[in-house]
């Protein structure tokens, strides 16, 4: 099995799962343009492969991620306007360190952790 994202105008608006028939070659090699296209032909328009693990596009896609071609990543919607996009993984980090002992929670107006 691979999971497919369907990308309209740079956002992900739909995730599925596509069988390994649909996604190999004649020697069951998985292959992604051959899944993409299964996918373009069931339902039009733009696909990519993405992957739990991470290890297509850094993260697994999302309804309401954005695709970027240049880093070729899937990128989650940023979760605050103070948070910043970590390059190496495509994910928002704070602009300081979560704590470490306790539950916390992100204050957007004072940009801290306040415990929860």
């Amino acid at each position: 099995m691979a999971h497919f994202a369907k990308i309209e105008n740079g956002i992900v608006t739909q995730v599925i799962v596509v069988g390994n028939e649909d996604t190999s070659d004649a020697h069951g090699t998985e292959k992604e343009y051959i899944g993409a296209a299964f996918c373009e032909r069931l339902f039009g328009g733009d696909w990519k492969q993405t992957s739990y693990s991470g290890r297509i596009r850094k993260n697994y896609a999302g309804v309401g991620y954005t695709y970027d071609e240049g880093r070729n990543a899937f990128i989650p919607p940023q979760p605050y306007p103070s948070w910043t996009l970590v390059e190496d993984t495509c994910q928002w980090a704070a602009p300081v360190a979560m704590p470490t002992e306790g539950m916390y929670t992100w204050d957007e107006a004072t940009t801290s952790w306040v415990q929860a």
